[in-house]
């Protein structure tokens, strides 16, 4: 068996090099099994890069190891897989396992693999999937599918441009799929969108896979810098924005800093008086704790508003995803519940037959996305705003 083993390693690192840094990135383990027959696999991979473990799982045929799926490992030391779990990560299966939701999984039925890639920063991938169209999965994490894109793009970009009058100047940290500058394209009064985006690959891969999403690039008031959202914020200048959109993965990895206090002290000092900004905030039926440790700290420093809202998304962990809605003090107060710029207002008629939103609007949906279930009000009415 041993010798089956190292086979198989060496067949993967010789078949799959540009996923690693160096063959030490290969951790040999004796518990690789095989299963229902003797060419089918699941092996451990440790990731130099991110720190954490894939699953993986394929066939050695012809010397060549054949991955089928990549999922990520809960995080520690990978659980040796048995018949009894491998149905989360069977062949021709995507799985998405992590550290931030033990105990479940979310797959979608593999019918292609379009790219895979190891950037500077992290593993970059795009299959065509049976039910959601295209997948972006970044660290074995889902980003967005062409299926249920829109509701999170929408809200994330609609719920702060819709809570402040006039913007004029907006920054995007993250957002390298191009789908909030898609969004902002539709307001007319803003004049200039900075972008910084950490990672070259998301927005090449993105341009190429995810044109429908990807055509906010094409917006001219776009600015797009290639570099770290933390050191882009700390270097702009005091009062610079009306508005922040921070459109980030996970706080682990390339986004890790984008949750933690000094980032949010530099999203306060880079907005106006009476500015907003908008952070992913993940989701209220997994991480209720670090919600309330990060509205905790967003009180202490943003002198205006703070409240948490979410929104509908089928294929991220739960289904849900939540946004941090910030503002400093100005002439006016920002109530992120009653928009003073309604999109209603600003689309034109034209626009909005061929290119009509399909989730977002700011009669109904803007207000709902404020009201929290029982469980998660109760949790956090005492750090929110009214």
């Amino acid at each position: 068996m041993r010798q089956r083993n190292l086979a198989i390693v060496a067949a993967l690192q010789s078949t799959f090099t540009s996923l690693f840094r160096s063959s030490s990135q290969l951790t040999f383990r004796e518990d690789i099994r095989p299963f229902g027959s003797a060419s089918l696999f699941a092996l451990s991979i440790f990731s130099q890069s991110t720190r954490r473990n894939r699953i993986v799982t394929g066939a050695l045929r012809n010397g060549r190891f054949s991955v089928d799926s990549v999922g990520m490992a809960p995080g520690g030391d990978t659980p040796v897989p048995t018949p009894s779990n491998m149905g989360s990560i069977m062949p021709g299966w995507f799985s998405e396992i992590g550290s931030m939701w033990p105990g479940e999984a979310h797959s979608l039925k593999v019918e292609k693999r379009l790219f895979d890639g190891q950037s500077d920063f992290q593993h970059v991938q795009v299959f065509q999937s049976e039910t959601y169209g295209k997948v972006l999965v970044l660290d074995g994490v889902i980003q967005l599918t062409e299926r249920d894109e829109f509701s999170y793009q929408e809200m994330i970009t609609h719920l702060p441009m819709c809570s402040v009058t006039d913007p004029k100047r907006v920054l995007v940290i993250g957002g390298g799929d191009g789908g909030v500058l898609r969004e902002l394209s539709r307001h007319s009064s803003v004049e200039r969108i900075d972008m910084c985006e950490i990672d070259k690959m998301v927005v090449e891969v993105s341009k190429e896979f995810f044109p429908n999403v990807s055509i906010g690039f094409q917006d001219p008031r776009v600015n797009l810098v290639i570099g770290d959202g933390v050191k882009f914020l700390q270097e702009a200048d005091t009062g610079t924005y009306d508005v922040i959109i921070v459109d980030s993965s996970d706080p682990v990895g390339p986004a890790e800093g984008l949750f933690q206090k000094p980032f949010y002290e530099s999203l306060a000092r880079a907005l106006r008086p009476g500015g907003v900004a908008c952070t992913q905030a993940e989701s209220i039926w997994l991480h209720l704790p670090i919600i309330k440790e990060v509205v905790t700290i967003c009180s202490g420093i943003f002198s205006g508003s703070v409240n948490y809202a979410w929104t509908s998304v089928p294929t991220y962990p739960s289904g849900v995803i939540g946004f941090m809605l910030c503002s400093t003090e100005g002439p006016t107060e920002v109530n992120f519940k009653k928009p003073v710029n309604p999109i209603e207002g600003i689309v034109t008629a034209e626009a909005a037959k061929t290119r009509p939103m399909k989730y977002y609007n700011s009669e109904v949906v803007h207000e709902a996305a404020l009201i929290l279930p029982q469980f998660a009000k109760g949790f956090l009415q005492d750090v929110l705003s009214t």
